[in-house]
C-alpha cells in the first residue's frame, strides 16, 4: 500500500511594523513612478496621469517601470531604481 502526504492549509502569520510616510503636500519637482503590472491598457493610464500630474501639479519627471508579468513580484532592482528614482510610486493595474 503507498502511502499519503498530507499538506497542511495552515500558513504562517508573520507580522510587522512599519511607519507609512504621509503623501506630499505640493508635488512641484517631485519625480513620480509607477509600478506597471503589465496588463492591458496600464501605459496608456500612465501616460495621461503623468500628463496630469505634469501640467496640474507641476511634477517634474515620470517614471514607468513594468514588472516581468501581473502574477510575480516586481524584480528587486524595479524596486531598487523606484526607490532611488522617484518621491512617490503608484502601484496599478488596468485592463
Amino acid at each position: 500500500m503507498g502511502k499519503i502526504r498530507v499538506l497542511s492549509p495552515v500558513g504562517v502569520v508573520g507580522s510587522e511594523t512599519f511607519v507609512v510616510p504621509a503623501l506630499p503636500r505640493a508635488w512641484k519637482g517631485l519625480t513620480v513612478g509607477f509600478l506597471d503590472n503589465t496588463k492591458h491598457n496600464f501605459d496608456r493610464l500612465v501616460e495621461g496621469v503623468g500628463v496630469a500630474l505634469k501640467e496640474r501639479f507641476g511634477v517634474t519627471r515620470i517614471v514607468h517601470l513594468k514588472k516581468a508579468n501581473a502574477a510575480t513580484a516586481a524584480a528587486p532592482e524595479i524596486i531598487a531604481a523606484l526607490s532611488k528614482e522617484c518621491d512617490l510610486v503608484f502601484a496599478g493595474s488596468a485592463d
